[in-house]
């Protein structure tokens, strides 16, 4: 595959796990819809780094860590939200942290993190059109 395919293919599996993030949301499935809004992002990130840096995208769930190898400018702000997503691999991965999770994500909860995911993912579109 050539690098331009590789980025399509994680923007469009990206594009897909968005859907599912919505569907998720919109039908009360909090914490699903957050651990695919963890998805979206990372696979952004993945599409990134294929246009930045190479086809042999780092194998780590590591938002932050993603977005430090693809070299891009990244905000204080957005650090923090990398690494709060990337909490919610975790907790919806792991039993331990799964049931004081699912009382955490109200739809309160959700809802914030939900559009910080999507303002997340738009900032990525912009940078990967560039």
């Amino acid at each position: 595959m050539k690098r331009h395919e590789i980025v399509d293919y994680w923007i469009n599996s990206a594009d897909k796990d968005f859907e599912a993030m919505n569907t998720l949301f919109d039908n009360g499935h909090f914490t699903w819809s957050l651990f695919v809004g963890h998805l979206v992002i990372e696979k952004l990130l993945k599409a990134y780094y294929v246009k930045a840096v190479g086809p042999d995208t780092p194998k780590t769930y590591n938002l932050l860590r993603i977005a430090e190898l693809t070299g891009i400018p990244l905000s204080d702000d957005i650090k923090d939200v990398l690494l709060e997503i990337t909490a919610f691999n975790l907790k919806t991965r792991c039993p331990d942290y799964k049931m004081r999770f699912y009382k955490k994500a109200t739809i309160d909860f959700t809802e914030k993190y939900i559009n910080k995911i999507k303002e997340l993912r738009e900032w990525l579109l912009e940078r990967l059109k560039s």
